[in-house]
Order: C-alpha cells, then sequence, then structure tokens
C-alpha cells in the first residue's frame, strides 16, 4: 500500500511538471489546463476524466516520462481537449465505442498539427495524413461528429477498430457515461471561451502553432438552433373549427341556464384562432456533396415534427421539392395521410452539382399562379455549397445544414442559416427503415 502511495505521489509530480510545460508553450489554454484537478479516487490504468478531475495511475505515467516527457504533456493534453470540446456529454445517445474512437482521432489529429517539441508525436505523422484526409479533413475542421458520421456509414469491421484504436488511444474513458452537472458543463464552456478569445489575440499578432485547436472552438461554439421552434416562424393567423375557451363567457352562459332553465344566453363560439403553418415548401439538395444519410435524418425529424396535429392547419400545402443542378421533383401534400405517405415511398434522385436557383425559380412561379397564397418561407436542407439567386426572394428563406458538416459561411446576407445539431437529429424520434434512396440515370 505505500508503494502504490509513493507511485501515485511521483505520478502527481510528472502531471504538475507537464502542466507547466504546456502552460509555457500554449499560454493560450491556461483557462482549460487549470480546470482539471489531479485525483486519486478513481482505479484507472491510464489517465480518466469525469469533466471535474484527473485521475491518474503513478507507475503508467511514470514509464511513458522514462520514454519522453513529451508522451506525458501528450496524453495530458488529449484529456483536457476532450473536456474542451465537450466530448463527455456528446457521448449519450451514440454508440459509445464508436463514439469514443471518433474522440480520440479528432484530439489525436489536433494534437499532430501542433508543432511543438512537448507535443512530439510518437509516430511518424505521415502515416496518418491518408486517414485524416480520407476522414474528411483539410477544409473544414476534423471533428469527432464528422469522424462519428463517416464510421456509421463505412461502418468499419471490428478488427479496423481494434487497429485504429491501438493507434489513437490515449486516456480511459469509461467515466464518460455519468451525467454532467449544469456546473460542470458551463465551467468548461466558459473555459473554451477563454482559450478562444485568447487565442484569436495571439494570432492576430501573426503567431502560429494552434490554429487546429481554435478551428474547433469556432466549430464548438457556433450557434444551434431548436429546430422544432424555429419552424413556428412559418405558422400564420387563421381559423380552426374547435371550442375558443379563451373567449368564450361563462358566466353568461351559467346566468341564462339559472334565469331561464336549459336556455344559456351565449353558446361557444365554433372556431377559434390559432397559428399554425398553412403553406410550407422543404427543398432537398440532393447533389453529390449531400449525403443521402443525412437527408434521410433530416426529413424523418422533420416528418416527427410535421406529423403532430399542432402544427399545420387541417388543410395545408406542402411542397416537397428535390433539386440538384435542376428541379428534380415537386410533390404536393395536402393533408396528414398524403405527408405519411410520401415519407414511407420517398425516393431521393438527382446527384449532381448544385444550384439553388430553379428551386427558388419554381417556388416564384407557384405564388404568381395562386398557387401558394399564404406561403411565408422556404426551407432547403444543403451543405451551403453551390450557387445561390442574387436577390432575396419575397419570402423567407432558411439553409438547413449540420452544425459540424456544413458551410454557413457559403450563405448570402439575405439568407436564414439554420444550424442544427447531430444529437437533435438521432435522439428524436425517425423512421429510416422508410426512405429509400435512387440516383438518377
Amino acid at each position: 500500500m505505500a508503494e502504490r502511495s509513493e507511485w501515485q505521489a511521483l505520478g502527481q509530480k510528472i502531471l504538475f511538471a507537464a502542466r507547466n510545460e504546456l502552460y509555457l508553450n500554449l499560454p493560450f489554454l491556461d483557462a482549460a489546463l487549470g480546470t482539471l484537478r489531479p485525483e486519486t479516487g478513481f482505479d484507472t490504468p491510464t489517465l480518466a476524466t469525469d469533466g471535474r478531475a484527473l485521475y491518474y495511475c503513478g507507475t503508467w505515467l511514470s514509464a511513458r516520462y522514462e520514454r519522453s516527457r513529451a508522451l506525458v504533456c501528450r496524453a495530458y493534453l488529449h484529456t483536457v481537449l476532450h473536456c474542451l470540446l465537450r466530448h463527455l456529454p456528446k457521448r449519450r445517445g451514440r454508440d459509445g465505442e464508436l463514439w469514443d474512437l471518433s474522440c480520440d482521432i479528432a484530439v489525436e489529429s489536433i494534437l499532430d498539427g501542433l508543432d511543438y517539441p512537448c507535443l512530439a508525436a510518437p509516430v511518424a505523422v505521415s502515416r496518418r495524413q491518408a486517414l485524416y484526409a480520407r476522414l474528411g479533413g483539410g477544409e473544414k475542421a476534423l471533428t469527432a461528429e464528422a469522424i462519428y458520421r463517416f464510421f456509421r456509414l463505412e461502418r468499419p469491421s471490428p478488427y479496423e477498430r481494434a487497429t485504429l484504436a491501438r493507434e489513437f488511444l490515449q486516456d480511459d474513458h469509461s467515466l464518460w457515461d455519468q451525467k454532467q452537472t449544469q456546473e460542470n458543463e458551463e465551467q468548461w464552456q466558459h473555459a473554451a471561451q477563454r482559450v478562444q478569445t485568447g487565442m484569436e489575440t495571439v494570432f492576430s499578432q501573426n503567431a502560429t502553432g494552434g490554429q487546429a485547436v481554435l478551428e474547433h472552438l469556432k466549430v464548438e461554439a457556433r450557434e444551434k438552433h431548436n429546430y422544432r421552434a424555429f419552424l413556428q416562424r412559418f405558422a400564420v393567423l387563421g381559423e380552426e373549427l374547435g371550442v375558443d375557451a379563451d373567449a368564450f363567457d361563462y358566466g353568461y352562459y351559467a346566468y341564462g341556464l339559472r334565469r331561464y332553465g336549459n336556455m344559456p344566453l351565449i353558446e361557444p363560439l365554433e372556431t377559434r384562432e390559432t397559428r399554425r403553418v398553412r403553406d410550407l415548401v422543404i427543398a432537398i439538395d440532393t447533389s453529390m456533396s449531400t449525403s443521402g444519410e443525412l437527408v434521410r435524418e433530416f426529413l424523418s425529424y422533420t416528418y416527427a415534427i410535421l406529423k403532430e396535429s399542432e402544427s399545420f392547419f387541417r388543410t395545408f400545402r406542402l411542397r416537397l421539392l428535390q433539386c440538384d443542378d435542376q428541379l428534380r421533383s415537386d410533390q404536393l401534400i395536402t393533408n396528414e395521410e398524403e405527408l405519411k405517405a410520401a415519407m414511407e415511398h420517398f425516393q431521393l434522385t438527382g446527384q449532381s452539382a448544385t444550384d439553388f436557383r430553379p428551386v427558388f425559380e419554381h417556388v416564384d412561379g407557384l405564388i404568381r399562379k395562386g398557387e401558394l397564397r399564404d406561403l411565408r418561407g422556404l426551407l432547403y436542407f444543403t451543405d451551403g455549397l453551390g450557387i445561390y439567386p442574387a436577390r432575396r426572394p419575397a419570402y423567407d428563406a432558411a439553409f438547413v445544414m449540420l452544425a459540424q458538416q456544413g458551410f454557413p459561411e457559403r450563405v448570402p446576407p439575405w439568407g436564414i442559416r439554420v444550424l442544427l445539431d447531430e444529437d437533435e437529429l438521432i435522439q428524436e424520434e425517425t423512421y429510416p427503415d422508410t426512405l429509400s434512396e435512387e440516383e438518377d440515370p
């Protein structure tokens, strides 16, 4: 027992030395490096965190430190970056093993991009670059969400998973399933904001070496939208059959019954005013840059919201358009039964380049013909890459994309950018088996 305590005490000294070295080389990470407190209350073979403390194995740290101080610094910063990018709470609702691997690869890709002696890679980085390129790194930050989605589509074999885990595994994720407290999440959000501000100040003076961290923090800080609430933006005020309890005076009703027996002085109103969607256009970008899996998840999620009775009037006009470089299909849906049937037999067509203009030209024509009299807006699900109209349309146009997958900066000033968190899509009621994909010849 005494020997174990000695190893733990030595491990703590090694962690403090690594933290000091990281602080001297990357001072903009001070807010994050000081958030995790080294503790020994959890038995881990390497390093582990619950977002509050940093648990460690003294013998493991000593062995790594003996090989190279850089190995300890990388492991320390690897765990801190998991917390800074909020990988822990995002694990809920996902395949835990696949999410752990995705997070490890994302963090290691950041560390491989930091050119500091204290973070020297244990393997040739060039060996990893091919994997990073295959996973989609380069033009955008290689986030854990993007890697996770890639693996879900590619379905790597157990052998491939194990091989990648041996390459990128650094710490123990067994505490990630613990529910994060509101205070802890706010603490890391505040730390991320401080780090981002510090890095932007440093890089404004032409400093280099941490752009990968900054890019990930910018992606994480992007505003997410409540898609369910956003759909109410397109609701209009109209009359609907039903008793309006707010406008009905029970006093006169009861007085009439008391005075004349069975003759109330006022009857309940047979209609009520309510705000619901009457006309709506949903356009789907079916170009090669948009994944069919993404389209299916978006449509399933939208269907789960719109099928609720409170979203639409009893009769409505929903135009479901598909377009790549030209309009591929236009489906008119007027009631909930048709909406359900459309989702069950939906086929994705297109897979060419992206041009948003044909959709807006088609919708403008429908308005001129009087087929869309109460159109408040158009939803365009896309990745943001394509040719936009030169002028703002007469209605709101919202370009909906995943926060970690799209290019909202490409949307013109008149367009509404709606960024969805992938968690919002995958944790809602969906119908993935009802949608199929078909390419145009």
